[in-house]
Protein backbone atom coordinates (compact mmCIF):
# COMPACT_ATOMS: atom_id res chain seq x y z
CA UNK A 1 0.00 0.00 0.00
CA UNK A 2 2.69 2.27 0.70
CA UNK A 3 4.12 1.85 -2.79
CA UNK A 4 0.73 2.79 -4.48
CA UNK A 5 0.42 6.15 -1.96
CA UNK A 6 4.52 6.85 -3.18
CA UNK A 7 3.80 5.78 -6.86
CA UNK A 8 0.49 8.53 -6.82
CA UNK A 9 2.66 11.07 -5.06
CA UNK A 10 5.42 10.89 -7.52
CA UNK A 11 3.39 10.82 -10.64
CA UNK A 12 2.40 14.89 -9.83
CA UNK A 13 -0.97 16.65 -9.77
CA UNK A 14 -3.35 18.82 -11.97
CA UNK A 15 -3.42 21.52 -9.26
CA UNK A 16 -0.36 23.46 -8.83
CA UNK A 17 -1.10 24.53 -5.47
CA UNK A 18 -0.66 20.99 -3.68
CA UNK A 19 3.31 20.03 -4.33
CA UNK A 20 5.02 16.79 -3.87
CA UNK A 21 6.46 17.70 -0.59
CA UNK A 22 3.22 19.27 1.14
CA UNK A 23 2.14 15.75 0.64
CA UNK A 24 2.36 13.31 3.54
CA UNK A 25 0.65 10.04 4.17
CA UNK A 26 -1.27 9.81 7.23
CA UNK A 27 0.41 7.66 9.87
CA UNK A 28 -1.55 4.31 10.64
CA UNK A 29 -3.30 4.17 14.04
CA UNK A 30 -2.35 1.29 16.67
CA UNK A 31 -5.55 1.11 17.77
CA UNK A 32 -8.98 0.93 16.91
CA UNK A 33 -11.14 2.89 18.87
CA UNK A 34 -15.12 2.00 19.36
CA UNK A 35 -18.37 2.97 20.97
CA UNK A 36 -20.74 0.26 22.87
CA UNK A 37 -24.18 1.48 22.16
CA UNK A 38 -27.25 0.21 23.59
CA UNK A 39 -30.97 0.65 21.89
CA UNK A 40 -33.99 0.81 23.56
CA UNK A 41 -34.41 -3.18 23.67
CA UNK A 42 -31.28 -3.25 25.24
CA UNK A 43 -29.37 -4.80 22.19
CA UNK A 44 -25.47 -3.51 22.44
CA UNK A 45 -23.59 -2.97 19.48
CA UNK A 46 -19.84 -2.18 19.13
CA UNK A 47 -19.56 0.64 16.72
CA UNK A 48 -15.76 1.41 15.39
CA UNK A 49 -14.88 5.20 15.25
CA UNK A 50 -13.63 5.80 11.56
CA UNK A 51 -13.71 9.35 12.45
CA UNK A 52 -9.88 11.65 11.71
CA UNK A 53 -10.06 13.32 15.13
CA UNK A 54 -9.82 10.38 16.91
CA UNK A 55 -6.88 9.56 15.45
CA UNK A 56 -5.28 12.94 15.69
CA UNK A 57 -5.94 13.05 19.41
CA UNK A 58 -4.37 9.76 19.88
CA UNK A 59 -1.08 11.39 17.76
CA UNK A 60 -1.46 14.60 19.50
CA UNK A 61 -1.18 12.31 23.42
CA UNK A 62 1.38 10.06 22.01
CA UNK A 63 4.07 13.13 21.68
CA UNK A 64 6.01 10.94 24.63
CA UNK A 65 6.07 8.08 23.13
CA UNK A 66 3.96 6.11 25.69
CA UNK A 67 1.07 3.91 24.24
CA UNK A 68 -0.85 3.50 27.42
CA UNK A 69 -0.96 7.34 28.37
CA UNK A 70 -2.21 8.02 25.10
CA UNK A 71 -4.75 5.97 24.88
CA UNK A 72 -5.77 7.09 28.49
CA UNK A 73 -6.27 10.25 27.57
CA UNK A 74 -8.07 9.39 23.94
CA UNK A 75 -10.58 7.38 26.54
CA UNK A 76 -10.50 10.44 29.05
CA UNK A 77 -11.66 12.48 26.49
CA UNK A 78 -14.22 10.68 24.16
CA UNK A 79 -15.58 8.69 27.37
CA UNK A 80 -15.93 11.07 30.28
CA UNK A 81 -15.61 14.73 29.25
CA UNK A 82 -17.39 14.43 26.28
CA UNK A 83 -19.90 11.60 26.82
CA UNK A 84 -20.16 13.76 30.45
CA UNK A 85 -20.27 17.21 29.23
CA UNK A 86 -21.89 17.32 26.05
CA UNK A 87 -24.92 15.87 23.50
CA UNK A 88 -22.96 13.35 21.38
CA UNK A 89 -24.20 12.80 17.95
CA UNK A 90 -22.84 9.82 16.12
CA UNK A 91 -22.63 9.88 11.88
CA UNK A 92 -22.84 6.29 10.65
CA UNK A 93 -21.65 4.99 7.19
CA UNK A 94 -20.68 1.91 5.64
CA UNK A 95 -17.10 0.64 4.20
CA UNK A 96 -16.77 -0.65 1.08
CA UNK A 97 -15.89 -3.72 2.77
CA UNK A 98 -19.01 -4.50 4.80
CA UNK A 99 -21.72 -2.64 2.28
CA UNK A 100 -22.85 -5.52 -0.18
CA UNK A 101 -22.46 -8.21 2.69
CA UNK A 102 -25.67 -9.01 5.11
CA UNK A 103 -23.25 -8.23 8.25
CA UNK A 104 -25.04 -7.82 11.47
CA UNK A 105 -23.81 -4.64 12.01
CA UNK A 106 -22.09 -3.39 8.91
CA UNK A 107 -22.14 0.84 10.45
CA UNK A 108 -18.89 2.11 11.45
CA UNK A 109 -19.11 5.92 13.24
CA UNK A 110 -17.40 8.19 10.64
CA UNK A 111 -17.81 11.12 12.54
CA UNK A 112 -18.66 12.52 16.35
CA UNK A 113 -20.40 15.79 16.66
CA UNK A 114 -20.84 16.98 20.75
CA UNK A 115 -22.00 20.50 20.89
CA UNK A 116 -22.37 21.88 24.41
CA UNK A 117 -25.92 20.67 26.09
CA UNK A 118 -28.65 23.59 25.62
CA UNK A 119 -30.93 23.49 28.85
CA UNK A 120 -33.43 25.36 27.02
CA UNK A 121 -36.14 26.27 30.01
CA UNK A 122 -40.27 24.73 29.06
CA UNK A 123 -42.18 26.57 26.96
CA UNK A 124 -44.61 26.18 29.33
CA UNK A 125 -43.85 25.80 32.78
Amino acid sequence: MQQVIQASRDQGSLFDEFSKEGFLPVRKLLYKFSYVIEDCHGTRSRMMIEDWEIGQLYWNCFKNNDEDAATDKVRQKYFADIAQTKDVYLFLGTTYQFHFKRARNPYVIVGVFYPPVDNQPALFG
